[in-house]
């Protein structure tokens, strides 16, 4: 089959490559290609760049570069504006080629589904730690404690087994966000400086800063890297009763970020008072986001779920007011940058507390997570068999299947 592949992110970039794959490859690109040499495509050799002209469905014509890889693979490279890019992939499309997500094409590549899921997962990583666990897996982590426990199954040592089991998915939330981003929600009253602490987390100025309680009434969220790993900061609006209706609505949305957050980084002003709306708001939140249950993937954990909640004590470069004693937490000050290295670090170490040694097998997919809580519960009820079968479902060697020449 004849198949047209986008290579490159979709979205504005200077130059933008399709491959074309599949018998007539080199046909399908040559009928409309007019080198600027004047030499037909079938005249280049191998890996060696052809500049010319495509024609395109409409009569026009765009400058492109194409590269012969075998008689089976061109690629074809162009400006990288997505009109263009659409046009020629019409075209080939026209001359009978399958426009394919690339996916999909990179999936039908390899056979072993851990080092394939982990190759598509790549390309998608956002942060070079978050590369590097990922590449890990691509060579064989995962796979190989997975045909471990299979030997410890298949020697009935159940106990060993589970074991294993319990680490891998003790591991789960950090693959998970391998290729998508923790969320990191700040909350607490109006006017404490959540915006500004935002600001600073970030290096720039992502949230509207204003002295006025309510500015933020919508959700402004940040895309950031904190110690390597990728982390959406979302600034919420001010929790307080009564206000406008336009406000309600922003603490409704507020909240719901909250109920959803990785972890919620709760600010009060500490040059402010700490009255009883404020403890109340503190032990809502202690509340919400502290894990009631001790039950893990597995059964239950050996030591409590940490609190998803941390506390900052914002405006930290004005004397502190009097009054009842605070919850504790970290001093800070948007405005100075005193203590923002350490909240960084705080929270690199909420999201990750146990940072993962080079080579560690970490699952990383829903599907793979699935397979190994499914086979840990089947360990529990004593079918190894039924175990082995989840387990099997994630194994084989690597067997890449490389552009046919």
């Amino acid at each position: 089959m004849l198949r047209v592949i986008q290579l490159t992110p979709p979205g504005r970039g200077a130059v933008a490559t399709v491959l074309v794959e599949g018998p007539g490859a080199v046909a399908a690109v040559a009928s409309g290609f007019r080198s600027a040499s004047g030499r037909p495509l079938d005249a280049y050799g191998p890996d060696r760049p052809a500049f010319g002209t495509l024609e395109l469905p409409g009569g026009e014509a765009e400058e492109v570069v194409v590269r012969v890889r075998s008689p089976r693979a061109v690629e074809v490279h162009c400006h990288g504006g997505r009109a263009a890019l659409a046009a020629i992939q019409q075209r080939l499309v026209g001359r009978g080629a399958s426009a394919v997500g690339w996916r999909t094409w990179l999936r039908g590549r390899w056979t072993d589904p851990i080092a394939r899921e982990a190759q598509v997962a790549l390309a998608e990583a956002r942060t070079e730690r978050t590369a590097l666990i990922l590449l890990d897996q691509y060579h064989g982590a995962l796979g190989a404690a997975v045909e471990r426990i299979i030997r410890l199954l298949r020697s009935a040592e159940g106990a060993a087994a589970s074991a294993e089991l319990q680490a891998l998915l003790g591991r789960a939330a950090v693959g998970l966000h391998l290729t998508q981003p923790w969320h990191v929600v700040l909350a607490g009253p109006p006017n404490v400086g959540k915006s500004s602490l935002i600001n600073a987390l970030v290096g720039y100025q992502r949230a509207i800063v204003h002295g006025a309680p309510g500015t933020t009434r919508d959700v402004v969220t940040a895309i950031t890297a904190i110690d390597g790993w990728p982390v959406e900061l979302a600034d919420t609006a001010g929790l307080r009763a009564g206000g406008g209706d336009i406000e309600r609505l922003g603490v409704g949305l507020a909240r719901q970020r909250i109920a959803e957050a990785d972890l919620v980084v709760l600010v009060f002003d500490r040059s402010g008072p700490f009255a009883a709306a404020e403890q109340r708001l503190w032990e809502d939140l202690r509340a919400e986001t502290t894990e009631a249950s001790g039950q893990g993937e597995l059964g239950p954990r050996s030591t409590p779920a940490p609190s998803r909640l941390l506390v900052v004590h914002n405006k930290a470069d004005l004397p502190p007011a009097p009054g009842p004693p605070r919850p504790s937490g970290l001093a800070v000050s948007a405005l100075t940058g005193q203590g923002v290295p350490s909240l960084l670090e705080a929270i690199a170490a909420r999201l990750v507390p146990s940072p993962l040694p080079p080579g560690t097998a970490v699952p990383f997919t829903g599907e793979q997570i699935d397979a190994l809580s499914r086979a840990g519960e089947a360990v529990r009820q004593g079918d190894l068999s039924a175990a082995i079968h989840w387990l099997e479902r994630l194994s084989s060697g690597p067997s890449p299947r490389g552009t046919a020449g």
